[in-house]
């Protein structure tokens, strides 16, 4: 338990930041979702325009650090190739 005023803050931020954290996670997962949706449809157009889309999306959550820069390639990389292995 928190002991002083400080300590008590902090823990009432703390909360409040890992809601925000946690919804940026799941906007970072749906944005994959969709990109890999558009893959299994078939649809190579719809698949390369929400790979552009969510890019943005990728890149933005590793900015604010809620992801490694180095995940958010990797995740870059597998959906780029996913769309790029499409039949054309």
């Amino acid at each position: 338990m928190a002991n002083s005023a400080q300590a008590r803050k902090r823990a009432r931020q703390a909360v409040k930041q890992r809601a925000h954290n946690a919804s940026l996670r799941s906007a970072l997962r749906t944005a994959v979702k969709k990109v890999i949706k558009a893959v299994e449809a078939g649809d190579k157009a719809a698949a390369q325009a929400a790979y552009i889309a969510n890019v943005s999306v990728i890149d933005s959550i590793a900015d604010k650090k809620i992801i490694h820069k180095n995940k958010a390639a990797r995740h870059k990389s597998r959906l780029s190739a996913a769309v790029k292995a499409m039949a054309a």
